[in-house]
């Protein structure tokens, strides 16, 4: 019985050290996303850190504040679905590697 506790107990060590290591990897993992067909455009790292934003010099001339803010926002939230789902197939791999039954 403790044996194959002091197993389970080894594994989620194992596990969490795994975690720890894929947490830094998605720090130095950068994904896009855009709006406005390329006039915005945030970066994120894996870890959902937005690191940067361009905004094209043709949509600050033309546009309004309102449309700017809004293509921004969409921006933004392209590259965090990207990073999460990056960040979920690194996790999956990890999870299924220790635990094949889970």
């Amino acid at each position: 019985m403790f044996g194959k506790m002091g197993d389970m107990m080894g594994k989620m060590q194992e596990m969490k050290r795994k975690s720890e290591e894929i947490k830094k990897r998605l720090d130095t993992i950068s994904v896009s996303g855009d709006a406005g067909n390329g006039k915005v455009t945030a970066t994120s790292t894996g870890n959902r850190k937005i690191t940067s934003i361009q905004i094209s010099n043709e949509l600050m001339a033309t546009a309004d504040k309102e449309q700017i803010e809004g293509l921004t926002i969409a921006a933004i939230n392209n590259a965090l679905e990207r990073a999460e789902k990056v960040s979920e197939a690194e996790m999956a791999g990890v999870a299924k590697g220790m635990l094949p039954g889970f």
